[in-house]
């Protein structure tokens, strides 16, 4: 091999490596400072594409528990009501019962029919209660939209019913009507009105239940689908600890070598000199 001093071949390839090994110093440096494989875009361009896809859908998915959970706190406010009305449609029933005792005087049926318009004006109450401003009952066939799937598709949405708990047909409208007054009116109808009011109060309190366990199942999916999610995009952008401190300390042991070997390569070229001097 030549003896030369315009090039030291030895020191440049010696600075190249040191160069090389201290730019992956630096990148395990950095993954393990940040805890993410992918601090530049020139990590893996396409694993950051999808990660950022991955990151989305299941941001998405926590925004969608959220809208279930207040959702499901809507449809528990109305049950709420509806246990209310049953146990004041249970108490009317019985108000009906005493009400036909022949014992009794017209102070006693008075007393009675007090108690009763009482009860009507509560069960009045109980149709007007809202949620945040939402009403809980409609007078029509209102419903609220429930998002379920991350895509927001309208196929796979629950309608949660604002059930008409005013109705005279299917609801309570019979009992609190303005022409009934008292117990013993005509437009009552007696207990059968009764009866019916608190089976229609039972089948809103059904469909209720219903309601509610289809958007649990809906929260258990969405839950597992954001877990799942981000486990998978874990896999792309997380580094893994354990092998990135097997590289820091390879790129460590290696910069420390080639800074000595450049040292070395840098001092070879004295051996010229000692052959012009010597």
């Amino acid at each position: 091999m030549s003896v030369v001093i315009g090039t030291n071949t030895a020191a440049s390839v010696a600075a190249n490596n040191l160069a090389y090994s201290t730019s992956m110093l630096q990148d395990s440096l950095n993954k393990l400072s940040s805890g993410s494989k992918i601090n530049n875009p020139s990590d893996d361009a396409g694993g950051l594409a999808v990660s950022m896809k991955l990151t989305a859908t299941a941001n998405r998915d926590g925004d969608l528990i959220n809208n279930v959970a207040d959702v499901n706190s809507f449809l528990q406010t109305q049950d709420g009501a509806l246990q209310v009305a049953g146990s004041i449609l249970d108490r009317m029933s019985q108000l009906e019962t005493l009400y036909q005792d022949p014992t009794k005087n017209s102070s006693d049926l008075a007393n009675y029919d007090s108690e009763f318009t009482q009860l009507q004006s509560e069960l009045t109450t109980l149709t007007n209660q809202a949620f945040n401003g939402v009403s809980l009952f409609s007078t029509g066939t209102s419903s609220l939209t429930v998002y379920t799937t991350n895509d927001l598709s309208t196929t796979n949405a629950v309608s949660v019913s604002q059930q008409q708990l005013s109705s005279t047909s299917t609801g309570i409208g019979a009992i609190v009507a303005s022409g009934v007054s008292s117990l013993g009116s005509s437009s009552l109808g007696g207990l059968a009105t009764i009866t019916t009011a608190i089976q229609n109060v039972a089948t809103m309190r059904a469909v209720n239940g219903a309601e509610q366990s289809r958007l649990n199942f809906a929260n258990t999916l969405l839950t597992t689908n954001e877990t799942n999610l981000q486990a998978a995009n874990s896999a792309i952008s997380d580094v893994d600890v354990a092998k990135e401190t097997t590289n820091l300390a390879k790129w460590n042991v290696l910069v420390q070598a080639g800074t000595s070997m450049l040292t070395q390569a840098n001092q070879s070229a004295q051996v010229a000199l000692k052959l012009i001097t010597g």
